[in-house]
């Protein structure tokens, strides 16, 4: 156990929620096909389908966000394809070169609040010309982005109509999706982002699952053999049901999105506390990660009682990211809030 007031590190310290847990116990010894071909991952990838409105949709399930980023790209992408992303995406960042080992650059964009813009798109697609220069085939956005913010309808439909001209694919990780989808400065459906979208993946691990996400492809072109690729990068779990269950409970009774609801609204009280304080942040709060910038020595201070990230350093001030869960409870924020103020 940590000897810490509480962490804030991310948004997955805690192991499930009680009814994820509870859906896993009720199987009991029950015996199940293998392989994401068992009755409870049909029964989740019918829940994901109706979710987004896309009957068609292919649903396949892997156990991490790097597993469905390297395999959703690798599966998309030919040899000398390359995927455009901003620099802080987290296949550019956190994912030890996870894409560039299945034979594909990175080209990256300096980004604005964490997001691409259709401008951004269209320079990397101009600037690559002829058979001496990678080819752009993918575009790479985290909805919501490392920074917490979202892209709302009108920055969507741009990126897509730019990938459509373009002939680019447009492929969104969704590690952190509830928490956009159900962000007041997000005016989109899952339907809606589904539309604009080549293909996406569902976040369970931080959003109230033990493990798993949902992979969930929209154009037929990238569909083919696909478990095949699930099965050459091990992501083809024997015991897939496990994920099936997970995914079948979240998204019953509409657990998944109140889960994401409650992440946001602490972020937002946690937020709210920190401007309080006179403290600025570092991005505007959309989801649930807060980055306020805060004295190195208090920076100091806080390390030794809170789990967090550093994340920017300005000599005697520091930008550092606090990220509230599903799970986190106001106590924790206000108790937060309190050890801030008195080290103030």
């Amino acid at each position: 156990m940590s000897a810490l007031k509480y962490q804030f590190n991310n948004d997955y310290s805690e192991l499930a929620h009680p009814q994820v847990l509870a859906a896993l116990s009720a199987v009991g010894y029950s015996q199940f096909e293998g392989y994401g071909l068992d009755e409870y991952c049909l029964k989740a990838i019918d829940l994901i389908r109706e979710k987004t409105a896309m009957p068609t949709a292919d649903v396949h399930f892997a156990s991490g966000g790097t597993h469905a980023n390297l395999i959703v790209l690798a599966a998309s992408l030919r040899p000398f394809e390359a995927v455009i992303a901003t620099t802080l995406g987290h296949i550019n960042t956190h994912e030890t070169g996870a894409i560039e080992a299945t034979g594909h650059k990175i080209c990256p964009v300096a980004e604005k609040d964490g997001k691409l813009t259709a401008g951004d798109i269209q320079a990397i697609v101009d600037y690559h010309e002829g058979e001496h220069m990678v080819k752009p085939r993918a575009v790479y956005i985290s909805q919501s982005t490392e920074l917490g913010s979202v892209y709302n309808r009108a920055e969507l439909t741009a990126l897509h109509e730019c990938c459509k001209a373009n002939g680019l694919y447009l492929y969104a990780d969704g590690a952190r999706l509830g928490a956009a989808i159900n962000s007041q400065w997000c005016d989109l459906s899952y339907a809606d982002f589904a539309n604009l979208v080549d293909a996406f993946y569902i976040g369970g691990t931080k959003n109230g699952a033990i493990y798993g996400e949902a992979i969930v492809i929209i154009n037929d072109e990238i569909k083919p053999a696909f478990r095949y690729y699930l099965k050459q990068h091990g992501a083809l779990l024997a015991k897939s049901a496990g994920m099936g269950i997970q995914f079948t409970a979240l998204f019953t009774e509409g657990l998944y999105d109140d889960l994401a609801r409650h992440a946001n609204s602490m972020g937002a009280r946690l937020a709210a506390g920190i401007t309080g304080l006179g403290y600025e942040l570092l991005s505007p709060i959309q989801t649930n990660q807060v980055f306020p910038i805060l004295p190195a020595s208090i920076v100091e201070q806080l390390h030794k009682i809170y789990g967090f990230h550093d994340w920017e350093s300005y000599g005697e001030t520091a930008a550092i990211r606090l990220v509230a869960s599903w799970a986190t409870k106001e106590e924790k924020i206000d108790q937060f809030l309190e050890d801030l103020a008195a080290l103030s």
